[in-house]
């Protein structure tokens, strides 16, 4: 067996039978276009986004493994580099060219902002270099439903959803220059900046970097409560510590708010996570430690 150096994502290790059972797509593997749109949206409207796993006490393992373990073979969900980390491998396995990108959380946000999100670069074997590759970003928690092309200012609807891929700031210091990307999303004021990113490829080993910040670091989002999505395409569902919203592509917003008993319930019930009997005290006990320290 030859020593692994850390390329490529391990698709040789992927369950494929298991994955494609999880996220409920019983179509062609053949690695087309089609393919991978079917596949980027069977997978995020069937795998949750969650953070729980930094409120119960446990290191979030990135790992293929582990990854399987717990978003195939578990009712649970996982954050970004868990989502991408699965896809990237499943993609690899099918015979995509995967490359990896990292992505900076802006949602508006004019200030410069650390590298904490994960992406993919996709391209069908055989594609011409000279047509588009596909953006696929499946851990975000809110779409897309489907990839987007590498078109500048291309404006794509699914399902009600607009998404646009456009590019940003140019970094002439060298020759050639280098040109970032902006992912925005359409939203009930217009267009959002989503995230940006650099076409730099990172690798497994930079996931791990970027994963211990987001799960460690006071500074980090994820630290501080729950934050758990389900996107069925219908609708965005989101929990954000006790407060659920429901949100609807035609804007419409439903809110509720839920009692830290209630929690275990809920996340049962509209975001199809089931926590282990041993992890329903660890998350109350969490949410009300946190409540008084606040």
């Amino acid at each position: 067996m030859s020593e692994d150096l850390g390329y490529g994502w391990q698709g040789d290790l992927v369950d494929l039978s298991a994955y494609l059972e999880r996220v409920g797509y019983d179509g062609d593997v053949a690695p087309t276009v089609a393919t991978l749109c079917a596949l980027h949206r069977a997978h995020t409207t069937s795998i949750p986004f969650e953070n729980l796993e930094v409120m119960l006490g446990r290191p979030v393992d990135l790992a293929l493994d582990a990854i399987q373990a717990k978003l195939v073979g578990r009712p649970r969900g996982g954050y970004c580099f868990e989502h991408t980390r699965l896809f990237a491998a499943v993609l690899e396995r099918l015979g995509y060219e995967v490359i990896a990108l990292a992505g900076r959380v802006t949602l508006g946000a004019r200030k410069i902002l650390p590298s904490t999100h994960a992406l993919l670069h996709v391209r069908p074997p055989g594609q011409p270099r000279d047509e588009p590759a596909w953006l696929c970003d499946v851990g975000f928690g809110s779409g897309p439903l489907e990839p987007l092309r590498f078109l500048d200012g291309e404006e794509v609807d699914q399902d009600g959803w607009g998404f646009r891929l456009q590019q940003g700031r140019t970094v002439s210091a060298w020759s050639p220059n280098t040109v970032g990307w902006e992912l925005h999303q359409r939203g009930p004021d217009g267009w959002v900046q989503r995230h940006t990113f650099a076409m730099n490829e990172v690798f497994r080993i930079d996931f791990e970097l970027f994963n211990y910040f987001v799960s460690t670091s006071p500074h980090s989002p994820f630290t501080t409560r729950p934050f758990v999505q389900k996107f069925t395409g219908d609708a965005l569902y989101v929990l954000d510590g006790t407060n659920e919203s429901v949100t609807y592509p035609d804007g419409p917003v439903k809110r509720y708010a839920h009692g830290v008993d209630d929690l275990p319930d809920v996340l049962a019930k509209d975001f199809g996570i089931v926590l282990d009997d041993a992890d329903i005290p660890r998350l109350t006990d969490f949410m009300r430690t946190h409540q008084k320290e606040s």
